[in-house]
């Protein structure tokens, strides 16, 4: 799922050309006057090339206005010649038309798309109306063109996938890929609109955690994915993942929904480091990557990384291999951390420790981002910490957090697999629609949102789908007039039913005063409306546990020692997969697994649960 990502990341997306209104040529580079880095930020400010250049984009003779009425049609002959200019130029790859106000009347758009689907045979087309038919221009064009940039090379992954599955496991099987905001996709429609998969690989760790933790009985969780490079956290509440309509891949924001994902710098692989103007030691962003990786990996890496600090302080055992095979070496972890420590002039071990905890801070910033940033207490939530490197700092996150209690669920260097198996297949339909809420009658809303079920519910039956097993949950953005910021809100027919409109305004006062302290509690406007259509879940095998017959004694591999708050304690090593529900792990202990490790500190205690979590708390 990461193809989309990448080739926006490492600019090596498809040549794309622009068809656009008459007199908006200029959409993208004009985009919204914004430069980032504060008030003198456009001094040092260098824009990117743009992923359709203004060589490849064309003006179309055409113009809708605001209330969706065609008040020039499209001059179909003037749109044909540029078309075929544009085509002799043999660079374009993808095409994109995005008219201005087509989120109301795709009319023109569709007649457009036709010619140029007679001029340009070989290359996708996509249009805005289709891709993301919500107002705003730019980020509507810009949606697009990211759309057709990245289209090109996911479908011809998507088609070559989906052939090889055919011949090694039949033409039966079925293909779906995980999109940005947590649920699943066919094969053929992410290959139309591989937009909604630009951040689906945090997304998957997500919807994983949420599986086994909803299971379990937490509802109220906070998460963090620590791998080599960055950690990902996320709040989930209710049982339900936040998702935000937009996506930022880089430079790039998109419309597009996915699941609202904080990104920080510090994983496994970041490296430390002590500048020689504040000889302060710092962590990340920069990462040793997977190579030449950590000291610890014999891989040729030097510099002395959070893995290595973990090795030295005996967190991550040296005399356990990694994932079963890789074995590690601590001694070249202790002499990449020792670089440190005399720069400092400190202890080995207490550079070591300086290291976890400024990794650990770290990476409780984000979590507050995405907490106490928003409205939320972290105490009111359980922590869930996954990722080949999350189980190693999970308890003290907990520590710092007040989140208890910590969970750490089966296969945590896995779970976006489980994500990906877990989720549901699903499709939306949007519409624009900049309506006082108090003038709108609950029955004109059904009638309209019925309409885009209909929408939405059209992919999934085109891929076999049968109605019966669909089910619906609807979105409204609101607003209060004159605000530039909507929050949205789910809910079904049968709530809006009974609530009616003023059910929707008053959920949204009490939001609005979550976020914000306040509420007006009148001119509220709809904005947006949607209809999400997913395929019912369905049922999997549960994970099965070691025998209840297992003693504690009996999961043991060995003794150990680790350092932690400046000394020495004594530790047990434990085989994960030999517990089994209602055994309980005390620390100081390290629990070992094929894809992770999982560190108990002194004064805590980790359950096992009937599902395998394992579950952390104060003693």
């Amino acid at each position: 799922t990461t193809v989309a990502t990448n080739a926006v990341l490492t600019g090596r997306g498809a040549r794309v050309g622009l068809v656009t209104t008459k007199g908006y040529r200029q959409v993208l580079q004009v985009a919204r006057s914004f430069c980032p880095g504060g008030l003198g930020g456009w001094v040092s400010y260098v824009k990117k090339p743009l992923l359709a250049p203004l060589e490849l984009t064309i003006e179309a003779d055409e113009r809708i206005d605001a209330g969706g009425s065609i008040i020039r049609e499209l001059d179909e002959a003037a749109l044909r010649r540029d078309l075929q200019r544009l085509r002799a130029r043999g660079e374009v790859e993808s095409l994109t038309i995005c008219f201005i106000n087509a989120y109301i009347n795709d009319e023109n758009e569709r007649r457009a798309e036709a010619v140029a689907g007679e001029v340009f045979t070989d290359i996708p087309i996509s249009i805005s109306s289709k891709v993301v038919p919500e107002m705003q221009e730019y980020e509507r064009t810009e949606t697009t063109v990211v759309n057709a940039y990245v289209r090109p090379e996911v479908s011809k992954y998507i088609t070559n996938l989906q052939v090889a599955l055919a011949e090694q496991m039949g033409s039966d099987v079925v293909l779906s890929i995980l999109r940005s905001d947590g649920g699943l996709a066919s094969g053929r429609a992410s290959a139309q609109s591989p937009v909604n998969m630009l951040m689906s690989g945090p997304a998957g760790g997500v919807t994983g955690a949420l599986y086994f933790c909803s299971r379990a009985g937490y509802d109220n969780i906070l998460t963090f994915d620590m791998g080599g490079t960055s950690t990902d956290v996320a709040l989930i509440q209710n049982g339900k993942a936040r998702v935000r309509r937009e996506t930022i891949v880089g430079d790039v924001r998109v419309r597009a929904p996915s699941v609202d994902v904080r990104t920080v710098g510090a994983g496994g692989g970041s490296i430390a480091f002590v500048p020689e103007l504040t000889r302060a030691l710092r962590v990340g962003p920069q990462s040793a990557g997977a190579v030449p990786g950590p000291a610890a990996y014999m891989k040729g890496g030097e510099e002395p990384t959070v893995c290595d600090a973990n090795v030295v302080l005996g967190y991550l055992p040296a005399d356990v291999q990694l994932g079963g095979a890789m074995a590690i070496d601590k001694t070249a972890a202790e002499a990449a951390v020792q670089k440190l420590a005399d720069a400092m002039d400190i202890g080995l071990m207490e550079a070591a420790e300086g290291i976890i905890k400024i990794v650990n801070e770290s990476m409780f910033g984000a979590l507050r981002l995405v907490s106490v940033e928003q409205g939320y207490d972290p105490r009111d939530f359980s922590l869930v910490g996954f990722g080949g490197a999350g189980p190693l700092h999970a308890n003290a996150l907990g520590i710092l957090t007040g989140s208890w209690p910590v969970i750490i669920p089966p296969g945590p260097g896995v779970l976006c697999a489980y994500g990906d198996a877990t989720t549901q297949v699903q499709d939306e339909a949007a519409r624009t629609y900049i309506t006082m809420a108090e003038e709108t009658g609950t029955e004109n809303l059904l009638q309209d949102l019925e309409a885009l079920r209909r929408r939405a519910s059209e992919s999934l039956t085109a891929d076999g789908v049968a109605p019966q097993d669909l089910e619906t949950v609807y979105q409204a953005d609101l607003r209060y007039t004159g605000q530039a910021y909507q929050i949205t809100l789910d809910f079904t027919a049968e709530e809006l039913a009974d609530g009616g409109i003023l059910g929707l305004t008053r959920r949204f006062d009490a939001e609005h005063k979550h976020l914000f302290t306040f509420d007006l509690g009148e001119d509220h406007e709809i904005v947006m409306i949607r209809a999400i259509v997913r395929v019912k879940p369905m049922a999997l095998a549960e994970l099965e546990t070691s025998s209840a017959q297992t003693r504690l004694e009996d999961c043991r591999l060995h003794d150990s020692r680790y350092y932690y708050e400046s000394e020495w304690h004594d530790s047990v090593i434990y085989a994960r997969e030999r517990l089994h529900e209602g055994l309980v792990v005390p620390g100081p202990a390290i629990i070992c697994e094929m894809d992770s490790t999982t560190l108990i500190l002194p004064g805590y205690r980790a359950g096992v649960d009937a599902l395998g979590n394992l579950v952390i708390n104060p003693e």
